[in-house]
């Protein structure tokens, strides 16, 4: 969306700040032996108690309120039963809602306690090239731009990028145009950053995979050629100068 009005700005402050409390809360509550289900539902308890909704439960049906992964799983993993937290997990929650017609999205991934399958260093891969990204956009930015920058950031650090996954415009619903903020850069898209657009920016950050593929749970993304994946993605408002990152409160680059 392009915010045009003054309670358009505080309807995204307001459902951004409702989604990064909730990611930052949900990652301080998770512990080894719980499940993602235990985690998820903690997670709808926070956003209803902020007047909020899940947005991939109100958009797709999706069975879950967030969006919960853990080391092989790339996106829309399934908070189930089952899925239970072992120390060393590489853990990624995405946490999308909306309130009063508003929507916003925010992830991030980390390492349950100790690290003891090295896993850390792609994490802060993926928040430092995020840091890269944002920082870079502005009024008339290519967007293909950022795509390059996650990409050769990537490359340097040893990395691959996941190519069928992309940020995307938020706002008045939880996917909108630009549809194609990709991790890499598309030569052929022109497109530019419009002045107070609201865009989800996030990276897709792969030790092995370039693409991901569909679990037979028909949700579930994992990597085409194995190895694991780290997500962070923040909500920004595009200005003339520096972004204004709405979800701040998530505390992913703290």
């Amino acid at each position: 969306m392009i915010i045009k009005e003054a309670f358009e700005m505080e309807g995204m402050k307001a459902i951004s700040e409702i989604v990064g409390i909730t990611l930052k809360k949900m990652r301080e509550y998770v512990e080894p032996g719980m499940s993602a289900k235990e985690l998820d539902n903690y997670g709808a308890k926070l956003l209803k108690s902020m007047g909020a909704k899940s947005a991939p439960y109100e958009t797709y049906e999706f069975p879950g309120w967030t969006c919960i992964c853990v080391n092989e799983e790339v996106a829309h993993g399934i908070p189930t039963a089952d899925k239970i937290f072992k120390i060393g997990d590489l853990i990624n929650i995405d946490v999308s809602a909306e309130k009063n017609n508003f929507w916003s999205d925010n992830g991030g991934s980390f390492v349950l306690g100790e690290d003891i399958h090295n896993h850390q260093a792609l994490v802060n891969a993926s928040k430092e090239i995020l840091i890269k990204a944002i920082q870079s956009i502005k009024t008339g930015t290519l967007i293909s731009h950022v795509g390059h920058i996650i990409e050769t950031e990537s490359k340097k650090l040893g990395f691959k990028v996941i190519k069928n996954l992309a940020g995307h415009g938020v706002g008045r619903s939880l996917h909108e145009d630009p549809q194609d903020i990709l991790n890499y850069r598309d030569r052929w898209n022109k497109k530019k950053f419009k002045k107070n657009s609201t865009v989800a920016i996030e990276t897709f950050i792969s030790t092995k995979s370039n693409n991901t593929i569909t679990k037979k749970d028909k949700w579930t993304l994992i990597g085409n050629r194995g190895g694991f994946t780290a997500q962070h993605e923040h909500t920004i408002v595009v200005t003339d100068s520096e972004p204004i990152i709405l979800t701040t409160l998530n505390g992913i680059w703290d």
